[in-house]
C-alpha cells in the first residue's frame, strides 16, 4: 500500500474541493513498535498504573476528582479559544461571578457536565457513537454552538481552517454527510473489536486522531475528542477515576498536536503521532501523581491543624471539593449560625489557607488557594519551553464558519 493512502484518501467533491476520507482502524501496514515507540507505551502505561493505585489510596478520593475534572475541561476548552480559567469555574459555581467573569466560563462548567454525564452512563451504556451524541448534547447545551444540532451528526458538510476560510481554501475538510456515517460505524466497530489485539493506550491514540480526522459535529469536536480518551480509560479500568488531564500537554505543544493530526492525514505518519500522545500521557499522568501525593500533604497538614473541631474539619473536607465559599454557604453547610461560620472562615484566613477574593465589606467570598495552586503548578510547567501556540484553528460548515 502505498504510505500516503495508509490513513485514508483524498476524494474529490462535486462541488469543486477534496473531502478526506479516513480508512478503517487500526491502519494498514500495521503500526511499527520501534524500541522508541515500545519504551514511551511503558512508560505511559507504568506512569498510569501509579496514578490509579495513588487515587485508590486517597481516604475519600472523591473529594479530590471533582477538581480534576474542572482543571481537564479549563484546559481543553482552552484550546477551542475559551478564556476561562479554573478561578472563574470556581465562581461559577459558587454563584459568585463578578462582571469581568468571562462570559464563556458556562462552555467550561457544560464540559465538566458532559464528562460526568459519560462517566455516569459508562456502566450501563459501552462507549458508542449514541454515547458520543449524549455527551455532545450535554457540552453544546445553551452557549455557544448550541444552535449547532448538539446531540446530533451533522448533515452539511464542514471544514477546518483559518478565520475567513472556505471549502474552497480551507486547510483540511474531513468526510462529506452520505460517507459519515460509515466512518463512524468503522470507528464504533474498532472500539468494541480491538480490545485483544491493541494496547489500550494506542487504541486511544488511534481512536482520538480519527474521531478528529472525522469531526462529526458542526461544533465541539476537538473537546469531544478528548473526552473520548478519559470515557476509554475509565470504562476498561485503566483508571477508576478520570484524573489524567491530558488537555495540560496538548494545550503547551498545540502546535505539535494540530501538525502530528495533519500529519497523519496526508502522510500516514500514525507512529509520530502516537509517539507524541503517549509522551503526553507518561508527561500529564506523572504530573496528576505528584498533585495527588501533595493534595494527601495539604489535607493531612491542615486537618492536624484543627483536628479538635469537627466542625474545622467538616468544612476543610467542603473545601475539597469546592474551594471557593462565603460565610452564608459555610453556615449552609454547617448548619450553625452565622457568627460561628464567620468565625471559621475568619481562622483560616489567618492561616493562610482561605484567601479572600472581593475585597468588599459585605457579600465576601473566600478561596482555598494552597489547593487550587497544586492545579496550576502543572499548567506552568508544562508551559516552559512548550513551542509557540498555533493560530486558533476555525472550523466551518456549509452554512458560514463557526469557532
Amino acid at each position: 500500500m502505498d504510505p500516503l493512502l495508509r490513513a485514508g484518501r483524498f476524494i474529490p467533491q462535486t462541488a469543486g474541493y477534496k473531502a478526506f476520507i479516513p480508512a478503517p482502524l487500526p491502519p494498514e501496514p500495521p503500526i511499527v513498535y520501534s524500541g522508541s515507540l515500545q519504551t514511551l507505551l511503558s512508560e505511559a502505561d507504568r506512569n498510569i498504573g501509579r496514578l490509579d493505585v495513588l487515587a485508590s489510596m486517597l481516604p475519600n478520593p472523591d473529594l479530590f476528582v471533582a477538581m480534576y475534572v474542572r482543571h481537564e475541561a479549563v484546559l481543553s476548552s482552552q484550546i477551542e479559544g475559551t478564556q476561562s480559567t479554573l478561578e472563574d469555574v470556581l465562581a461559577y459555581e459558587a454563584e459568585a461571578m463578578r462582571d469581568d467573569t468571562p462570559k464563556d466560563v458556562e462552555e467550561v462548567v457544560n464540559y465538566v457536565r458532559a464528562m460526568n454525564h459519560g462517566l455516569a452512563r459508562l456502566p450501563e451504556l459501552p462507549l458508542s457513537l449514541r454515547l458520543m451524541r449524549e455527551t455532545h448534547a450535554e457540552l453544546m447545551r445553551g452557549v455557544r454552538g448550541g444552535d449547532k444540532s448538539p446531540g446530533e451528526f451533522r448533515t452539511s458538510q464542514n471544514w477546518i481552517g483559518g478565520r475567513g476560510s472556505t471549502l474552497l481554501n480551507a486547510a483540511f475538510i474531513p468526510p462529506p454527510p452520505h460517507e459519515l456515517l460509515t466512518s463512524l460505524g468503522e470507528l464504533e466497530t474498532f472500539l468494541h473489536n480491538a480490545r485483544d489485539s491493541v494496547p489500550l493506550l494506542i487504541r486511544c491514540g488511534l481512536a482520538h486522531a480519527q474521531f478528529e480526522t472525522i469531526h462529526p459535529f458542526l461544533d465541539g469536536n476537538g473537546r469531544v475528542g478528548r473526552l473520548l480518551i478519559t470515557l476509554m480509560l475509565c470504562e476498561e479500568r485503566a483508571l477508576s477515576r478520570p484524573l489524567l488531564y491530558l488537555s495540560l500537554y496538548l494545550k503547551a505543544h498545540r502546535a505539535e498536536y494540530y501538525d502530528r493530526l495533519t500529519a497523519i492525514r496526508q502522510q500516514g505518519h500514525w507512529e509520530q503521532w502516537l509517539g507524541f500522545f503517549l509522551r503526553g500521557v507518561a508527561v500529564t499522568a506523572q504530573a496528576a501523581t505528584r498533585t495527588a501525593h501533595d493534595i494527601v500533604a495539604l489535607r493531612d497538614a491542615h486537618r492536624s491543624g484543627v483536628a479538635k473541631n469537627a466542625k474545622a474539619l467538616a468544612l476543610l473536607d467542603h473545601l475539597f471539593r469546592q474551594p471557593t465559599v462565603s460565610v452564608k454557604r459555610v453556615a449552609q453547610l454547617m448548619q450553625c449560625t452565622s457568627p460561628t461560620a464567620s468565625k471559621l472562615v475568619r481562622d483560616f484566613e489567618s492561616r493562610g489557607w482561605l484567601k479572600e477574593l472581593t475585597g468588599y465589606g459585605r457579600n465576601r467570598l473566600w478561596r482555598y488557594q494552597p489547593y487550587v495552586d497544586l492545579f496550576h503548578r502543572e499548567a506552568l510547567d508544562a508551559m516552559v519551553g512548550a513551542p509557540q501556540a498555533a493560530p486558533v484553528q476555525v472550523t466551518g460548515n456549509a452554512s458560514g464558519p463557526a469557532t
